[in-house]
């Protein structure tokens, strides 16, 4: 569905597109596609790579294009393909978002860049400058482990500046008073997407997030949990949130601990053929390949289950 019929719809569960290898650690292009073909079986509307659950930092430039030339192709406009453009310089942010938009990418992303403190005014050029390169509508990732991430105001400053701004991604902790305000001084121009593997879906849904931003693993499973919730149907939301609440926390750990579930619980639900990860990666112990198959087998329950909680039409 084009991004212009759906302005006022939520998007729901879009997830983050890991990228399989093979044992030689290339990249699986027919898994891949696999991958893209799950998330649009799913019913969802939007997928996003290559981001940091795709290991886009283990990936030369030429790479990033080629996955994100695959999920294009792939999704034939079934759903929206959103191009992660991470850099921590401007210009070279802009030089890869005219790419993947040539490219055919639906909607552009990228992450505020955090490696040092930059001063407010500085980082508002920066954004302003990426985003206003590209006739595409952009999607603001921001996660700051040290630090407040984007207020209000700077958010209503680059609304004003940047109209094709569409989507916030936010990760922290008791943000609902922030996402409130963000609506408000945006007039509801931008939209607020939950990230942190959708940690945080059941608290932000009634305040009024587009959606969360989780792995593919679980994508199908927090989709459902979203329109319950938001369809008023709270105690079947709770009830599949509660199956796989253990497996959110355990994984976001670590990065490479997570990258190494998602892959895992792809493959317990026959969507891929390994967990390969890209060198250095975390190489799991065998108490914890134990607890996570043990997991994996509650998610695979939850799967079972998910047609006793369907989801009105209208609310879909």
């Amino acid at each position: 569905m084009p991004l212009d019929e759906m302005a006022h719809e939520p998007l729901g569960a879009v997830p983050i597109i890991p990228v399989p290898f093979t044992s030689a650690e290339d990249i699986d292009e027919d898994v891949l596609r696999l991958f893209i073909e799950h998330a649009v079986s799913a019913g969802l509307r939007a997928v996003c790579l290559p981001a940091y659950g795709s290991e886009f930092y283990k990936l030369s430039e030429t790479e990033r294009e080629r996955v994100i030339s695959i999920a294009v192709e792939q999704a034939r406009k079934r759903l929206l393909v959103i191009a992660q453009s991470n850099h921590a310089s401007a210009r070279v942010a802009v030089e890869i978002a005219k790419r993947n938009a040539a490219a055919g990418a639906d909607m552009i992303s990228f992450a505020v860049p955090r490696i040092f403190p930059i001063p407010e005014a500085d980082m508002l050029e920066y954004v302003s400058t990426l985003v206003r390169s590209v006739n595409l509508p952009f999607l603001l990732q921001d996660f700051n482990p040290g630090g407040p991430t984007v207020q209000p105001k700077f958010v209503a400053e680059l609304s004003s500046r940047c109209p094709n701004l569409r989507y916030l991604k936010l990760e922290e902790p008791m943000m609902a008073s922030k996402i409130r305000a963000i609506r408000r001084v945006t007039e509801g121009h931008i939209e607020v997407l939950e990230g942190w593997g959708g940690l945080y879906v059941l608290e932000l849904t009634p305040i009024g997030i587009s959606g969360l931003m989780p792995g593919l693993a679980l994508a199908d499973l927090l989709h459902r949990v979203f329109l319950l919730r938001r369809a008023g149907r709270s105690a079947d939301a709770f009830a599949v949130f509660e199956k796989i609440l253990p497996q959110i926390v355990f994984s976001l750990q670590n990065m490479e601990l997570y990258l190494y579930c998602e892959k895992r619980l792809l493959v317990a639900r026959g969507l891929g053929k390994n967990e390969i990860r890209r060198s250095a990666a975390y190489t799991p112990d065998a108490d914890c390949v134990s607890y996570v198959e043990e997991l994996n087998d509650r998610i695979l329950e939850a799967v079972s289950q998910l047609a006793s909680y369907p989801v009105p039409a209208a609310a879909s």
